[in-house]
């Protein structure tokens, strides 16, 4: 199902004086998907770091002019593209400060927008319906530029899609009423025009959205009534008659949403994917009057899978870049992250049984790479209640403080008054409702702990951590900050809730734990359900040894043999077998208890391979060898011992373990390789692997046998319908 995450503050907004319009005219995508052009609706162009929430640049127009279109990035010649005045075209780059000695033009019309998509030259889009490429247009700036609309004809929308190689320019026009469709092509240039059907009672349309899938364009747009409709466009070309008149679009209804007493105001839907729409400023089905929603609705299944109240003023305005939902509201814009999966009727529905609950936690509220990739859902639960808790909310609740006083007090305050603090305001409040809080007074403590190096609170860290509200994006300093301070288990805790952590900061993790003197790491308190895991692997109370995951004790001493003698066939004695068959290696931890959770941690942390190799390099020698002992010692534990993981306790899984050792011998191969004390590692290793193939190979000869079996299976009798779950091992 589709979900929205926790948001957080881009910028703050202010509104025109009518309030019925944000201060926002336009935000587009910039260098990559960290990054977009922020346009107000007057004189300054700002580029922020989304992850960050900081401005990198501004710029703005003098006194007396005004933007009047939303500014583009070009990124071919990285050159930022607006419009002043509606007749001055300005360029300028990054390294400029002053847009007024930047180049600018001044054309001989009006222009509406310009646009411009990655990898893309800019086009101008003038009021008259004219379209211009920026290159040409500005060869000859007072060139003539036709009148392609009517009389009385105004553009409303516009939007520049890249399809089967060619660019279109789209936009939407009224006149008297009725609405149009334009679909301009350019290279060659020809021009299609559509006439919408009339919505009942005369209604025109609030917002439009358009997505280019199976070389058709789609549009959608959304009416007061509630009601959301597609039109479909090929993007072949018409015959010469056909370009000379308004042909009927016609059109399918879509969703029709919930709209209450009365029309919609200001409201938008927004295409996503191919079956899911963003919408703004409609009525949630299930809330009362007076609330808006941010909503994302399936439109195969016609289901609300996901909504997210959304505090002040609605202004009708949203985009969306990189899954990530860009939306002005009171006097902030907010960034949504948010995920569409591939939906299913039992998704869709509320019935999918999902895997690997985590009943015990609250909810989560950021994005998760194991979502992402893997389709894993924790399914929180309700934290109950008592009336004592109830009680002593109600009574605390007069004598602590908002959480804005909060963030006063934690800027000059002492430790105790802040923890005191944070504590008040955690005892009188739901989790969910401090949700929207939790970021800022963690990226308040981070800064002044960073700027303070006496000030450091790490209990009450660890508290905002546990409400799994946070992510790395939203409080980037705070691992590198409890690294810094060596508060270990801040980084245990990191490590497990936020599902965002860079590879770079992984392994500078990774770095301070397997360099940390085990007599150090003994004296850090930790997690207790991680440190079980480690007594039980290495108490050997279940030493008894047996074959599971293709090894055993007696696979080893071959696969070592073979590695040994190059698999030729050698004839030898028994003897002379005896001496050169290695060993199995010695079942004894080669890192401490409390060092070995730590690493544990980093084994269980999502990373990207190609992310993840090149600050691996950055280890040395000494440390990779420690870490692929104690994999080794990981693998062998695993795979003879009569739990391969414990149920209910935080562990890495075999898996997880194997894909290490391969990360590490391709950042440091050549390096081992010339190492002399990594030769006997490197062949124990390379037996691992081979018993792992050896396994595979194995299940693959049986895979036919289980299929007659299956086969061979009564069928009982389940009714019209029934859902199965096969397990083979």
């Amino acid at each position: 199902m589709a979900a929205l995450y926790e948001g957080y503050t881009l910028c703050g907004v202010v509104p025109a004086q009518n309030q019925s319009n944000s201060s926002i005219r336009g935000i587009e995508a910039e260098r990559d998907s960290d990054h977009v052009v922020v346009t107000d609706s007057t004189r300054s162009v700002t580029l922020y770091k989304v992850s960050d929430q900081k401005p990198l640049g501004s710029w703005t127009v003098k006194q007396g002019q005004t933007l009047t279109c939303s500014t583009v990035y070009n990124s071919k010649t990285k050159e930022y593209v607006a419009v002043t005045d509606n007749k001055v075209i300005r360029i300028w780059k990054e390294e400029d400060i002053l847009i007024d000695k930047a180049f600018k033009a001044t054309v001989s019309s009006n222009v509406w927008r310009v646009h411009c998509v990655p990898g893309g030259e800019p086009v101008a889009l003038f009021q008259t319906g004219a379209v211009r490429l920026l290159d040409s247009l500005l060869s000859a700036p007072q060139q003539h530029i036709e009148n392609v609309l009517a009389q009385e004809e105004t553009i409303r929308w516009s939007i520049n899609i890249v399809a089967e190689a060619q660019q279109f320019v789209i936009f939407t026009t009224e006149q008297k009423g009725d609405h149009f469709l334009y679909l301009q092509r350019l290279n060659p240039n020809t021009l299609q025009r559509y006439r919408l059907e009339r919505e009942e009672h005369g209604l025109s349309p609030l917002s439009f959205s358009a997505s280019y899938r199976d070389k058709h364009i789609c549009l959608l747009y959304l009416y007061p009534n509630g009601h959301v409709y597609q039109s479909v466009v090929s993007v072949r070309g018409l015959s010469a008659d056909e370009e000379t008149q308004a042909l009927p679009l016609p059109r399918s209804l879509l969703l029709g949403l919930p709209v209450g007493d009365g029309l919609l105001e200001a409201a938008s839907a927004l295409v996503l994917d191919e079956a899911h729409v963003a919408v703004v400023g409609v009525p949630h089905p299930s809330a009362g009057a007076g609330k808006d929603f941010l909503c994302i609705w399936n439109t195969n299944f016609q289901t609300l899978q996901a909504g997210k109240e959304i505090a002040g003023k609605i202004y009708g305005q949203l985009w969306s870049y990189s899954s990530k939902l860009f939306i002005p509201h009171g006097k902030t814009l907010s960034v949504i992250p948010y995920e569409c999966p591939k939906s299913s009727l039992a998704s869709a529905l509320g019935k999918w049984r999902q895997a690997k609950t985590e009943e015990s936690k609250a909810p989560v509220s950021v994005p998760s790479w194991n979502n992402i990739l893997h389709g894993e859902k924790d399914q929180p639960s309700r934290t109950v209640e008592t009336r004592k808790t109830r009680t002593n909310r109600k009574t605390q609740s007069s004598s602590t403080l908002t959480t804005d006083q909060l963030l006063e007090l934690i800027k000059t305050a002492s430790v105790e008054e802040v923890q005191k603090g944070v504590e008040g305001v955690f005892s009188r409040a739901d989790i969910q409702d401090l949700q929207p809080s939790v970021g800022q007074l963690a990226s308040y403590l981070v800064s002044r702990s960073l700027a303070d190096p006496a000030f450091y609170t790490p209990s009450t860290l660890a508290q905002l951590v546990h409400t799994q509200c946070l992510c790395h994006s939203v409080c980037p300093d705070l691992v590198l900050l409890a690294l810094e301070k060596k508060d270990y288990f801040l980084c245990q805790l990191c490590l497990q809730f936020f599902p965002d952590i860079p590879e770079a900061v992984t392994c500078a993790c990774l770095k301070a734990f397997i360099s940390m003197p085990d007599i150090d790491a003994d004296k850090v308190s930790l997690e207790a359900d991680s440190i079980s895991f480690m007594d039980t692997l290495i108490s050997g109370e279940h030493d008894h040894l047996g074959m599971q995951n293709g090894f055993s004790p007696t696979s080893f001493g071959e696969d070592c043999s073979d590695a040994l003698s190059g698999g030729g066939d050698v004839t030898k004695t028994q003897a002379e077998d005896k001496d050169k068959t290695p060993t199995l290696p010695e079942q004894i931890c080669p890192v401490g208890k409390h060092k070995a959770v730590l690493l544990n941690e980093v084994l269980q942390t999502p990373y990207s391979d190609s992310y993840l190799l090149p600050h691996l390099k950055d280890l040395s020698s000494q440390n990779v060898i420690l870490f692929l002992q104690y994999l080794q010692f990981l693998y062998l534990k695993y795979s003879q011992d009569a739990f391969p993981q414990m149920h209910g306790l935080r562990s890495p899984s075999l898996t997880q373990v194997m894909d290490w050792v391969c990360l590490l011998l391709d950042a440091h191969f050549t390096v081992l390789v010339m190492t002399p004390e990594a030769k006997g590692l490197l062949l124990n290793l390379h037996s691992f692997v081979k018993s792992q193939v050896r396994l595979f190979s194995e299940l693959g000869k049986i895979e036919s046998s289980l299929q007659e079996l299956n086969k061979m299976k009564m069928k009982m009798d389940v009714g019209q319908y029934s859902i199965e779950v096969i397990e083979l091992f």
